[in-house]
Parts: C-alpha cells; structure tokens; sequence
C-alpha cells in the first residue's frame, strides 16, 4: 500500500510541471529523453515528455533507427483544430494530434496473424514495411500533441515502447529469429538443418570461427560461393549468437503467465497442454519436429523407453520423458512430460495426444514393448495406449543403492558386501522363500552401518514390497537398455543443475528453456554427427557417451578371470596395461567396480565386459533379464490345462518368441545375415503378386437377380459428344 501511494505521489498532475527536453545531435530517440507518469482526466498513468515542435522530425528518424529494432513509423490516425477554436481550454488540448505506429504493426500477416476488424478504410503505404508479409503485428506506437495553450511544444506520450506482439515476443529485428525484411531475397537460403546445427554448435560453446565455417559449408550445398554470401552468412551466425544470448526463459514474470506464452508461441512444439485448475493438473506435453521424427523413425517396432520422476524435490514439477533408441542403442529423448500427476486419468491424457499425433502421420505406427523404471507407474494405460508388452528397468534401483551406500558408509569392504547381499535378495526374489527374511539377516550382518540402514528402512523398507512385485511379475530389461537410459540421466542432470540461476529451478519456463534449447540442440548434433561423418570429436563423444558402448571397446584379452578368486575378476586398463580394474560378483547387474566411475553409482564399462563375458561361461548365473524371461515362458507353458483357449494361445506364443530368439541368436554369432538367409524356408507366391501391387476389387454378393449383378460390374464413363460434331 505505502509503494502505490510513493508512486501515486510521482505522477505529474500538470504539464507546467514538466520540463522542455532538447536533446543534442541532428536526431534523437526515446533512450534520450526523461519520462515521467502523467495523469489527468483524459490520460491515465502515461510516459511522456515536452520537446520542441520544431524537433519532430529529428525525433521520428531516431526512433527509426533503433539498431535492435530498425522500423518506420507511419501515421495511424490524426485530429486538428484551428488557431482561437476553443473559448476555454485545458494544458494538454491540442492543435493537432497524430497517433504514430511502428510499420510493422498494427496488422499481422504472419502465421496465425489477422487483420484488424476495425480497418474499414485503405492506409497510406508508402512509408510502411516493405512488403504485406513484413506486418508482424507489433504494438508499438506513440501520440504527438502540439499544445493548444503552447504551440511551439509537443507533447510526446509513449504507449508501448517495447517492439512486440500481443503475446510479448520481439516480432521485428536482429532479435527477432523469424524476422522478415526487405532484404530477404538477396539471402542465400538457409534451411532448418543448417539453422538448427549452427544454434546447437554455439550452445555447445563451439568457437565462432568453426560455427561460422560449418555455416557457409552448409549455405555452398544449396548456392555458389562469393565473397557477399560470406558477409550473409557472418552477419546470420552473429545474429543468431546474439538471439541465443539475450534470450531468456523469463517472458513474463509469473511463471504461469510466462509458460502460457511459450505454449501460445511454440504450438508446432507442444502436443499437449492442461493448465493448472481446482479440478485439473499442470500437464505439459513437449516434442518438437525432430522428435517427432525420431519417434517414428525409431520407435517403429521398436522399444520406447520411460524416464521418470526426474527432479521431484527440487523442481517445480517433475520431468518425464519418452526415450527411443537408435541404430546404436543411444537413449534420444522423443518427448518430454512435465507434470506431478500420475493418475491413470491424466497418463492416459498426454499418451493418447501423442500417439494420435504420430498415428495422424503414419497409422500403420507401434512399439514392440515399453520400458518403464518407477514401479508406481500405470500400467492400464500403456497397455491400452501401445498395446505392448511392457518391462521393468533396474537402473534407477541399482543407482540409488550404490551411490547411497559409497555416501554412507565409509569401509570399502563392507560397501561391497552390503551391495552383493542386495543383489542376491534381488535375485532370490523367485525363490519360494520371503525375500523380506534375507533382508532381516542383512539388517543383522550389517547392525554397526547406522546411517545406511536408518535410511533404507525409512525411504526402502515400505515401498520394498512393490519393487519387488514388479521385479517378478515383468519381463526385466537389458543391461544395454539399462547403461542408455543411466547416460541421458547422467546428461540431463549436467544440464538442468548446471545453472547459476538456482532459484530457476521453480520456474516452469526455466526447466522448457534448458529441455528445447540446450539439450534438444545437444542431441540434435550428436546424431547429426554420427550420420553424416562431420565433426568428429563430437561423433566420437557421442559414440562413447554410454558404457555399454564403451564397454564395447574393451578387448576380450584385457579380462582376466582366477579360478582361485570366482568372486571377482581383473580388467586391464586401456590407458595404462599394468593398471589392473576389480569387479566383485561378476556376471551380475550388481558387480560392483573399483574404478572412480563405478564408486559415484554409475555402471561402469569395467563391469558391463566382464558381464558380457560371464554371459557365454557356465560357471556363471545367468542375468537378471534372461531369469525374468524364463519365468515368462515357464509361467506361459503352467497354464491350467482345463483352459483350452489360454493353453493354445500360450503355446502359440511361446513358439513364436523361442523361434524369433533363435533367429536373432544365429545372426550374433554368424559372419552373415547370408547363412542365416539360406536356412529359412522360400515362401512363394503368384507372379501377379510379385510383380505388381494387390488391387481390391469389388465385392459382389451373391443374388438370384442377375440385373444387381450387373450393376454391381464398373462401367465405362463416356463423355458426352459435342452436338457439333453430328450433322444436319
């Protein structure tokens, strides 16, 4: 209450209080002068300033010339009396009055832009934009005054001083990125992959020179090259370096205000949107073009992939994401779901709005199974959404023990022991014995570790009972899977915290800002790169942006197994060959490494080769993954024989899956798909049918009329002769 009473105090109440401006120089701006509040009975709370009449002009060509929004103003509406008209009049009674507006406005002729409904009458054009399509709808616009009681002073009131549009976005200008101006045809043409690799190099902080050397590269694909494309195309990437930096996730000042604007601007990018209400939740569904594309390209009888609960404590609302993987088995994000409702009603909401926008552009689209990682997920609308199988991933357990037990316990052995003894009650967990039992031996073995089992029976020991429900009822997924879907937490967590502006992390626009800018720019270049053979260093960090892939790299000599020691096994490093790695409990999703990797919770490439290895050797358990699949196909084979129709159906699909696993096992250990090729058997078929396409023929029922036979066969459609064309 005291601020509005000290601002109320501020206003001008008389225009003899105001002072006569005179800014030096042949032209002047707003940024020049003082702008004070004027109210009176007419204007209410309005900027404005006195110069001199004779100023005008010079005043009109600075504001014209604002560098970060060069414009024209031309004359929207103008009023004028004559010299003695008025008997009594007031300070701020005119001579004239004009309305100047910015050329690119009031009109939008962009997407989604409309003309004003109360234009009745044709504008002066000549000193507007250059073309129809330049109207961007701006709002800025000003009012002159030449004072009835003062001629030689003009009353200059300033209305919306900022270049944008109704939705508070710059619409015109260098900071404008859809900015259209008169000299647009003389631009070599720049297409969406060639803007979107260069804003990914610089958010990568790639140095300008090579951004701007991989731009015209880009630009000679599509036009020669001369020294004026090379000016273009300097001016584009330091246009676009400095959009990127002035940009900011704050459009408006209440966060909810703020994202509305981004979803009114960005709708290409948003495929679903629930704002928060007494009834309805915050829903924000997100995916731009190229997850779009990525989805269908890799999701297509594929796997899809859930990452959940990303940032519960420390973010306004939690992250999800859709991951898919690609040809090398690299976690992409296709969608991203900002939300803190997990109701069956609202996942069926956003998975239905994005299937129903992949099936618009190809209905023939669905997955081969869904990998999900919190065991609270809803499975009804997977199921009815998808209609895959679904399967569970260890990863997010398997972390949060191992980082946990390295935070709380300082013993190196005794952290090897607690994290083996969890793995073995996970993987006793389809033994008809309770698993709850072997956790009570644990609590006893381990008594003197104070801090780690306080905090496993406060946040585990409840929510126990549903990881492992979930663990023996569903298919688990691979460890492949698992260290892809670790590595894009792992770089999504780098990116989200990295921020200096922590108190950003309870905005919405903030979290929207890092997810479309930094981190779709960073997955958009790593695949670019990976494709296309550019830019090597990031191809190659790309490549080994995962364990498994890292993993990979590791040759079959560098591991060393002990008869002697069966409980652990040596990795020669690859830097360094007389530095020796440790992995206890080979062969298990819960080996643990004594590498530096290994010891902050990550999955290491250490453990994930000497998995790889244990996998062929029989002296070995098999995984976690292979397990819950036997249990599957044994679960399908004990179907109760007094059930005919499940017993066949369960059959059925126990000899498709074992004949698909044999298929796919042939082909990883053969030197060819050829010999895998050779041993399936030929299928024939018509040679009208192999030679060219099926076409559907009319159905035609049988009728004992021979007349509807008739009608039903395709008749020749005849033009009618020209009356010409007879004679007489």
């Amino acid at each position: 209450m005291g601020q509005r009473m000290e601002e109320e105090d501020n206003v001008v109440r008389s225009l003899k209080d105001l002072p006569v401006q005179n800014p030096p120089g042949e032209k002047f701006s707003a940024a020049d002068l003082t702008w004070l509040k004027y109210a009176s009975s007419e204007h209410r709370w309005d900027d404005v300033a006195i110069i001199r009449y004779d100023r005008l002009e010079a005043f009109l060509s600075g504001e014209s010339s604002n560098p970060e929004c060069p414009t024209r103003f031309h004359i929207e509406r103008s009023r004028k009396r004559e010299e003695g008209s008025l008997r009594e009049y007031r300070s701020d009674d005119y001579l004239f009055h004009r309305i100047y507006w910015c050329s690119f406005g009031p009109e939008n002729y962009g997407e989604g832009g409309t003309i004003l409904p109360s234009r009745k009458f044709r504008l002066n054009t000549r000193n507007r934009a250059a073309r129809p399509q330049s109207m961007r709808g701006c709002t800025c616009h000003f009012s002159i005054k030449q004072l009835y009681a003062r001629p030689a002073l003009l009353l200059v009131i300033y209305h919306e001083r900022r270049h944008v549009n109704k939705s508070g976005f710059i619409c015109h200008g260098p900071l404008d990125k859809d900015a259209i101006g008169p000299g647009a045809r003389r631009l070599p043409y720049v297409g969406s992959e060639i803007q979107q690799q260069t804003m990914s190099l610089i958010y990568l902080g790639v140095p300008e020179e090579s951004i701007l050397q991989a731009h015209i590269e880009g630009i000679q694909r599509y036009c020669s090259s001369d020294a004026r494309v090379d000016s273009h195309a300097s001016q584009y990437v330091q246009k676009l370096g400095l959009i990127i930096k002035r940009s900011t996730h704050e459009l408006d000042l209440d966060d909810q205000a703020s994202i509305r604007m981004w979803v009114d601007r960005n709708k290409k990018s948003v495929f679903f949107y629930q704002d928060s209400t007494d009834t309805d939740a915050f829903i924000l569904g997100i995916q731009t073009e190229w997850q779009c594309q990525q989805m269908m390209r890799f999701g297509h009888q594929s796997l899809l992939a859930s990452h959940s609960s990303f940032g519960v404590s420390k973010l306004k609302y939690p992250l999800h994401t859709l991951l898919a993987f690609d040809l090398m088995q690299h976690a992409l994000p296709i969608a991203w779901i900002i939300t803190r409702s997990v109701t069956k009603k609202d996942t069926l909401k956003w998975m239905r709005a994005l299937t129903d926008r992949i099936h618009s552009i190809d209905s023939t689209w669905r997955i081969s199974g869904f990998i999900i990682d919190d065991p609270a997920s809803e499975l009804d609308p997977i199921r009815d959404v998808f209609a895959c199988p679904v399967l569970f991933s260890l990863w997010h357990i398997r972390r949060t023990w191992l980082k946990n037990i390295m935070k709380k316990c300082s013993n190196i052995e005794v952290q090897r022991e607690i994290f083996i003894q969890l793995g073995k009650i996970v993987y006793g967990i389809w033994n008809e014995k309770n698993p709850m039992n072997a956790l009570e031996l644990l609590f006893q073995d381990f008594v003197d570790q104070t801090a780690f089992m306080k905090y496993f029976k406060s946040f585990w020991v409840p929510k126990l009972e549903m990881w492992i429900d979930s663990i023996r009822n569903l298919p688990l997924a691979s460890q492949e899977s698992c260290g892809a879907i670790e590595a894009y937490h792992l770089k999504l967590k780098a990116k989200a915290y990295d921020d200096v502006l922590l108190d950003g992390l309870q905005r919405v626009d903030w979290l929207v800002h890092k997810l479309t800018k930094e981190l779709h720019s960073s997955y958009w270049i790593n695949l670019f790169a990976d494709e296309s053979g550019s830019f090597p260093e990031v191809k190659a960090e790309y490549i080994a942006s995962t364990s498994w892939q890292r993993a990979l790299q590791i040759p079959d000599e560098a591991v060393h197994f002990d008869n002697n020691e069966p409980h652990s096994a040596k990795v020669a490093s690859q830097k360094d060959p007389s530095q020796m790695w440790t992995v206890w409990n080979p062969g298990s999703e819960f080996s643990l490494c004594d590498c530096s990797w290994s010891m902050q919770g990550n999955l290491c490439k250490h453990a994930l080769k000497v998995n790889m290895m244990c996998g062929a050797r029989k002296d070995f358990q098999p995984s976690l993954s292979l397990q819950s699949f036997q249990r599957v196909l044994l679960g399908l084979w004990q179907k109760p024989m007094d059930d005919s129709y499940s017993l066949d159906l369960s059959v059925a699909l126990v000899t498709q899956m074992q004949e698909r696993i044999q298929h796919v096992a042939e082909l990883a250990t053969s030197n060819g798909i050829a010999q895998v090729a050779e041993k399936l058997p030929i299928q024939w078929t018509r040679r009208r049918g192999r030679t060219a396409a099926k076409r559907t023929s009319p159905i035609v029922l049988p009728h004992s009329n021979s007349s509807l036979q008739r009608d039903s066969k395709p008749t020749k459609n005849r033009k009618r002769k020209r009356l010409s064309t007879f004679s007489g």
